[in-house]
Formats: structure tokens, C-alpha cells, sequence
């Protein structure tokens, strides 16, 4: 039986196809009663599931064209990110940012708004120029920046259609130096925060809430020199694993190395299983004005999920004007939770942590685990309801819905 990466989702899919042209994938969504696009299974929820049929895009030909000229890349939706940025680096260019996973895929992690981290870089779906997509009745279509409606296709959730291919923009290929400092005090980490944040290109902070202690700072630099240490808090002296006990194979190259952006930037190397493979994780993005009300408030609560936790990750996220995006008109902080793989009990901590962060403006990612439903995402989200005006409008009789947009956007 099918699962998702994690192991926590069967698919109850009735079949499964893996077309190997455009036109093969028409046809299949035009002759399907339930359809839905089936990434790199890293989502862990029923979101790309249904009853009916999903399809998968990654037997297509990959089709990784750069235009130098406009400089952006066009690349079918199925594709791997650390794929294309293997390709891309190897002809001399870059993506802005990436997610700490290279192994997710390219439409997959677009239509969750997924991202990396950096004050001024918004999510993989900001650098989004095309779209083009198969509709509910098997039409091609395109989609580009600046055409009525397109910031609502980006991050869609599926509901619109199946993406076959994405443009992007690229800039010139960079490199960059990855240092990690170890046992920063929460509280100067928070009296330090915008600082600390804008200390590198990307920064993410790690801890387990309860010790008082941010555990790990991983400072991802363009093009700066770090500094020697952070308010106390010294080079860490070997390569470190976030996840204690963790393979440091799996991890990019640290120790201030520098090296090419694709090798950098992620926090696991593309040829190594990601983190550990049996866990669950959430994130909730929140506005970075409420970061430290935020902390506060997790750092009280963590003895009720402590137990649970491998590891958070804090990360910052550039605004962006995507309607369902966690950085919708605001810059974002994102707390992203590492779970071992309990779901009842997971489950069980998540009311809790969303009483505390909702009220705060958070939204959780939508490709993670999270318990809020339609009544509690609408205030979080001002285009919400034009989203779902829209995914009626191209999917009238809801054949790309699906259990969790109806519990999440009420797309029954």
C-alpha cells in the first residue's frame, strides 16, 4: 500500500497512474470521477489524497530550460528541487532560496508554500513566474505573474489542477559558507532577535523550548564573514545534526567551508534519506512583530509537549502578496515542530499549541500536521474566501477535491 514519506498517511487513492506525457495526463484527468496531483509524498495529512485517481507528474520529461535573457527556468512541476539545482548550478545559475529538504518536488512544495529562511527571501512560491496546468476537464492551460488570478494559483493546494510545469526566476550562481554556534540563552537570543536574524543570508535557530537554550544557530552566508561568535555563544567545533544522535552524513557541508548555493543551502544533501524518515512535523507562521510573544508563550507551554518534540526550527520568511501563503501581505517567522512519529498523541498537543499561536496571527503550513479547520483559518487568511470563489469557479463539480479541502477551505 502507498504511504507518505513519513509512514503516518495511506493513501486510499482506487488507483494510481504515472503518466509519461502531458497528453497522457490530460486524458487521465479528463476520464477521472476524483483526480489529484501526487508529489514527492513528503506532505504528512490526506492533503493529495482522494478516492478516486491521483497521478504523479515525475515520469515526464523533466524539461530544465533556462532563459538567459529573462532569466528564469522553466521545469516540469514533478521535478526534484535538488534536481534542477544541480542542473541549474552546472550551467551557472542559482535559485534565491531552498527548503531544507532538497528531495521534495518542484509543484509539490510551490502548492504548499514551502520555504527556506533569510529576511529579505521570501518562500520557493515567490519566485513562481508561470504556471502551466492540466483543468478538471483535461484543458492545457497558462498562467503568468501579473494575469488576473495568479496569485491565487501559486500556492493552491491542488485544487485548481495539476501543475505540468513551473517557471522561475534564476540569478547568476553564488556560493556560500555554512558556520553553526551552539548554546545561545533564549534570552538574549530574543533581545537580540532582529539582529540575530539578519546575521547571514539564511538563519534558523534550534531548540527543545525547555531548556532555556537555543541549542544550535545555523548561519548560511552570501558573501559576509560571520561573526566570531553570537552574544556569548561559540563555533560550534565539529559538523552537528540538528536531530541529536542523527547521521551527520545526511547534513551539508558546515565548518564555514564555502561551496556552490545547492550544497549549502539545504540542510541535507540529496543523496541521504532525509532527517529520520519516522516522524511527524508542524509549522506555524506568524507575523514577525508577534516572534516574541510567540517564544514566550512556547517556551510556558513546552512541558505539556516536550515529551514529543525532537526539535523546532525557527526561520524567517520575506512577505509575499500569495493568497494562501504563510507570508501573505506581512514578514513572516516560522516555528516548525520535528515530532516523533505518535500521531494520537501529536494530535492530542496540537489544540493546545494553536490556542496559544493562532490568536497571535500564525498560520500552520499547509503540507504539515496541523488541527485548525476552515472557522479557524478564514480570519488568518484575507484572500481565503477569493481562493475558494476561484477553485469553484475553475472546479465546479469538485473533482479535485478532496477530505482535507473540505475540513480546511470548505471545498466540499
Amino acid at each position: 500500500m502507498l504511504t507518505n514519506w513519513a509512514g503516518n498517511h495511506k493513501y486510499a487513492a482506487a488507483r494510481v497512474h504515472r503518466p509519461g506525457s502531458v497528453a497522457e495526463l490530460q486524458e487521465l484527468v479528463a476520464g477521472s470521477g476524483r483526480v489529484r496531483a501526487l508529489g514527492s509524498r513528503h506532505s504528512f495529512t490526506d492533503l493529495a489524497d482522494t478516492d478516486g485517481d491521483l497521478v504523479s507528474t515525475q515520469e515526464l520529461p523533466p524539461d530544465i530550460e533556462v532563459d538567459a535573457g529573462r532569466k528564469v527556468v522553466r521545469v516540469a512541476g514533478g521535478v526534484r528541487y535538488g534536481d534542477l539545482a544541480t542542473v541549474l548550478a552546472r550551467e551557472g545559475w542559482a535559485l534565491a532560496t531552498m527548503a531544507s529538504l532538497p528531495h521534495i518536488s518542484v509543484a509539490g512544495a510551490i502548492a504548499t508554500g514551502t520555504h527556506g529562511s533569510g529576511d529579505r527571501t521570501g518562500s520557493l512560491a515567490s519566485a513562481v513566474v508561470g504556471l502551466e496546468l492540466v483543468r478538471p476537464g483535461g484543458t492545457l492551460e497558462s498562467i503568468a505573474r501579473g494575469d488576473a488570478g495568479f496569485d491565487g494559483h501559486v500556492v493552491s493546494l491542488g485544487a485548481l489542477g495539476v501543475v505540468t510545469h513551473v517557471t522561475l526566476d534564476v540569478e547568476p550562481s553564488y556560493e556560500v559558507r555554512q558556520d553553526l554556534y551552539t548554546d545561545l540563552p533564549w534570552d538574549l537570543a530574543v533581545e537580540h532577535l532582529d539582529e540575530l536574524t539578519a546575521s547571514a543570508y539564511s538563519v534558523s535557530l534550534f531548540t527543545d523550548w525547555v531548556s532555556g537554550r537555543v541549542h544550535q544557530v545555523w548561519l548560511k552566508s552570501r558573501g559576509t564573514t560571520p561573526p566570531p561568535d553570537l552574544w556569548g555563544a561559540p563555533p560550534a567545533t565539529s559538523t552537528l545534526h540538528m536531530l541529536a544522535g542523527a547521521d551527520i552524513a545526511a547534513i551539508t557541508e558546515q565548518m564555514g567551508a564555502t561551496g556552490p548555493w545547492h550544497e549549502r543551502l539545504p540542510h541535507f544533501r540529496l543523496e541521504f534519506t532525509p532527517s529520520r524518515g519516522e516522524e511527524l512535523q508542524t509549522e506555524y507562521l506568524l507575523p514577525r512583530e508577534r516572534a516574541r510573544d510567540a517564544v514566550d508563550r512556547l517556551r510556558a507551554l513546552a512541558p505539556r509537549f516536550a515529551h514529543l518534540l525532537q526539535v523546532t526550527e525557527v526561520r524567517t520568511i520575506a512577505a509575499d502578496t500569495l493568497w494562501l501563503s504563510g507570508a501573505e501581505g506581512r514578514d513572516a517567522v516560522g516555528l516548525h515542530f520535528t515530532w516523533v512519529r505518535d500521531v494520537p498523541a501529536v494530535y492530542d498537543v496540537l489544540p493546545a499549541i494553536e490556542d496559544a499561536l493562532l490568536p497571535l496571527g500564525a498560520r500552520p503550513h499547509w503540507g504539515k500536521c496541523f488541527a485548525a479547520t476552515y472557522d479557524d483559518l478564514r480570519p488568518l487568511y484575507p484572500r481565503l474566501d477569493d481562493f475558494r470563489d476561484l477553485a469553484l469557479r475553475v472546479d465546479p463539480d469538485r473533482k479535485l477535491g478532496n477530505a482535507f479541502l473540505a475540513r480546511t477551505l470548505a471545498l466540499d
